[in-house]
């Protein structure tokens, strides 16, 4: 029974942190969705090239809250070598996020902004999925 309940709060951990990472991937999503249209829109930057500097600000909001408000348990004890894996793993989802929305806008025609929200779920999942397994876990051996 102790088993069970203590699998129980495990999972819960893992759904609290969930939850917790959708709401700062949103508001990470807001930074990165104002600043891209924002840049393109009347910077005029062209599209792929605001994607890349909304998505780094929203990358660092991103890993300002997960490490300090969301997940308790770290891989890493060092913070910038923390923040460099967690940035490497956010440079893959930038091109994951590039490659996507150059697809959904250029082979699926879709309006960049329709495109962008598309990506973000992808990229979400890669994200939330490899920081928790890399970075935000217990310790191999610790209880």
């Amino acid at each position: 029974m102790a088993a069970s309940t203590a699998g129980l709060a495990k999972k819960s951990s893992v759904i609290h942190e969930l939850i917790y990472y959708i709401l700062a991937g949103g508001i990470s999503f807001l930074l990165d969705f104002f600043l891209l249209y924002i840049l393109t829109a009347f910077f005029n930057f062209y599209y792929w090239i605001s994607a890349v500097f909304a998505f780094t600000a929203g990358l660092i909001l991103n890993y300002m809250l997960s490490a300090h408000f969301i997940f308790t348990d770290h891989v890493l004890n060092n913070r910038p070598a923390e923040f460099s894996v967690f940035a490497l793993i956010g440079i893959v989802g930038l091109g994951f996020n590039e490659l996507f929305i150059w697809f959904f806008t250029a082979v699926g025609n879709n309006y960049y902004l329709l495109s962008k929200i598309y990506t973000a779920i992808i990229v979400f999942f890669w994200n939330f999925g490899s920081r928790k397994l890399l970075l935000f876990r217990k310790k191999t051996g610790d209880n």
